[in-house]
């Protein structure tokens, strides 16, 4: 059982400065991730072998982490340098009909069409929901015959609403399940030994920095998957010279190049804390303050389009207010030191665990100036 000391240790490494409403864009290194890329530099500095491998075995130990996370053996990570990429491996090795939501993010989007103009073996099934909501229902409506995959996100980039992954595995039976979990991974506990394929990043809520990706291939997925972007560090066994061998037969295929051992070593440290907090014990924090984020919101009349069952949402909240509105609003939080994305009339607002009461102060305050102003 995760202590109090633990949860308590991780809130106060949230050491910005206040008014940082932005953790699903880019998550700012945590102290830890920090003084262990500073570490790690050094050591890289040296030239000598044996600090050279250790640097290099956070390869394994971040493997490891997302195995441990995801429920899954370790044979079945391979590191990537975004989600971007080992969601292209995945699309790329695919044949027959592929379903996905035209709104996603573009991630999955170019990938697709990009895989399905060169390849020509993979045909789109475009879903494009009046809400933008993925649901099991809609998913279950729209399967054909010739669905083979069906590629989702795990929590709406636009939205915050956050996919039942037990619910689209009933529904699509044995087809295989493609998850952009960069939204939420390491932030709600979510069975992902329903999925076939999880792909995420580091650079957003687990706070690694960029080129902390991952992906985990369940062993259907290797079955099913042709490892099309393989490189030469996708087979088993030491350096190919002189002969090129099949890929692998685990989740290594699916990779190019050799890992960045930096990258790696920030990902091993971010998902160590997690791993020593527990991902229940952060979402039920993180639940908490995206209420507290719909609580202002409510009280200063600023419609929300996130769900509200927490079960269904992760740590974005999306508010959409009327259009005459969304210019003001969004002025009147940079006017406040607010940093929050806003998109085509919408503002996402996106706390973390560790977003203290002076951010929540400064966001309701910039909330009232806004509701002072506003023309009825």
């Amino acid at each position: 059982m995760i202590g109090v000391t633990d949860l308590e240790s991780y809130l106060a490494s949230f050491d910005g400065e206040p008014g940082y409403l932005d953790w699903a864009a880019f998550g700012p290194l945590s102290p830890a991730v920090r003084s262990e890329a500073q570490g790690d530099t050094e050591l890289l500095g040296s030239g000598r072998r044996t600090s050279i491998d250790l640097v290099a075995d956070h390869v394994r130990e971040a493997r490891e982490l997302v195995a441990e996370l995801i429920g899954g053996d370790v044979s079945q990570v391979v590191l990537q340098p975004s989600t971007t990429y080992g969601l292209m491996h995945a699309i790329y090795g695919l044949a027959g009909g592929l379903m996905l939501g035209r709104g996603e993010f573009p991630s999955l989007t170019v990938a697709a069409s990009r895989a399905a103009e060169a390849l020509g073996s993979l045909q789109l099934q475009w879903l494009d929901p009046a809400d933008g909501l993925i649901t099991p229902d809609l998913v279950r409506d729209a399967l054909t015959d010739d669905t083979r995959a069906v590629a989702v996100s795990l929590v709406d980039f636009r939205t915050g609403y956050r996919t039942d992954l037990e619910a689209l595995r009933d529904v699509i039976g044995d087809r295989l399940l493609i998850v952009d979990a960069v939204q939420g991974f390491g932030m709600v506990d979510v069975d992902y030994l329903a999925a076939d394929v999880v792909c995420g990043h580091g650079y957003k809520w687990l706070r690694a920095g960029r080129g902390t990706g991952f992906a985990w291939f369940s062993d259907r997925a290797l079955e099913r998957i042709a490892p099309v972007l393989s490189g030469f560090r996708g087979v088993d066994g030491d350096l190919p010279l002189d002969a090129v061998p099949g890929p692998a037969d685990s989740a290594q295929a699916f990779s190019i190049s050799g890992a960045d051992t930096l990258a790696a070593a920030r990902l091993a440290t971010a998902l160590r804390e997690v791993v020593d907090v527990g991902v229940a014990a952060i979402e039920a924090e993180l639940t908490a303050r995206a209420s507290d984020v719909m609580f202002f919101a409510d009280r200063y009349e600023v419609p929300v389009v996130t769900p509200r069952a927490p079960e269904r949402r992760a740590g974005i909240v999306t508010l959409e207010p009327a259009p005459q509105d969304a210019a003001p609003l969004a002025a009147s939080l940079a006017n406040h030191g607010l940093t929050v994305t806003t998109r085509a009339g919408r503002l996402r607002v996106a706390p973390h665990v560790g977003t203290g009461a002076d951010t929540l102060r400064l966001f309701g305050d910039a909330l009232a100036a806004f509701a002072s102003t506003r023309v009825w």
